[in-house]
């Protein structure tokens, strides 16, 4: 499992979008019992926190120590270092198991390995991310040349999964059908620069080029941005839910 984000783990805590409502209350649904709960690939914990809403016990697990250092502290998650593919022992079998944003990097024949051992006979495993975000106006122009042009040769190879919306991972379970959702933000300028700074191509590119490429497009982004204070992006929310 690759570690793109521990250099960045403040700003990726404060500037990446957060998943909507709508996709907790149907991954909620599918499970009748509610005790254990492991989010894996936490990250800064987002996810973890939702799941202590309803279930009693959640473990949330990342290989970034800088990652977990920025997640919201409650009594019933129990915070981890550990990879998706390091076998342990639970306490008790999950009712769901969850990962955001970041099954694309798993060696996946290990984690799904690790999954079949620990999740409940009835639990549901969902792996969900989004993909490219899309806004109305000129601004879109300046979002796919960024990442169509500029930083295009600097994503690593697993970002295809996430152009492929999920559908190309291996994911050997009994599937559900799902709902179609999207993740739905308003940003000023700023904030908008600050998520572009967040892509692990920015973080390549900087190291191989030496420079920021968000230089590349600041004046396009001032152009294009129009009169009003913020904007609404949507992201298309990738989603596969599977049980044993």
């Amino acid at each position: 499992m690759k570690d793109n984000f521990s250099g960045h783990a403040a700003d990726y805590a404060k500037y990446r979008p957060t998943y909507p409502e709508g996709l907790y209350r149907y991954l909620f649904s599918l499970v009748a019992e509610k005790n254990n709960a492991w989010d894996c690939g936490t990250g800064n914990g987002q996810v973890a926190v939702h799941l202590a809403t309803t279930f009693n016990h959640v473990l949330a697990t990342d290989l970034s120590e800088e990652q977990l250092a920025e997640a919201p502290k409650m009594d019933n998650i129990v915070y981890r270092k550990q990879t998706a593919e390091e076998r342990f022992s639970p306490e008790g079998k999950y009712d769901l198991i969850t990962v955001a944003q970041a099954v694309h990097w798993f060696d996946f024949d290990r984690f799904y390995d690790n999954v079949r051992q620990v999740l409940h006979p009835k639990g549901r495993l969902a792996v969900f991310g989004y993909g490219l975000m899309q806004v109305h106006g000129p601004i879109d122009t300046v979002v796919q040349y960024f990442y169509k042009e500029v930083t295009d040769a600097y994503w690593d190879p697993e970002r295809k999964y996430l152009d492929d919306g999920y559908t190309t991972i291996p994911f050997p379970f009994k599937e559900e059908i799902v709902p179609t959702l999207h993740i739905k933000v308003s940003w000023t300028r700023e904030q908008f620069l600050q998520y572009l700074n967040t892509w692990s191509a920015v973080k390549h590119f900087i190291e191989q080029e030496g420079s920021n490429p968000l230089d590349l497009i600041i004046d396009d982004v001032e152009k294009s941005w129009g009169s009003e204070e913020m904007l609404e992006f949507r992201f298309p929310l990738l989603l596969r839910v599977g049980r044993l």
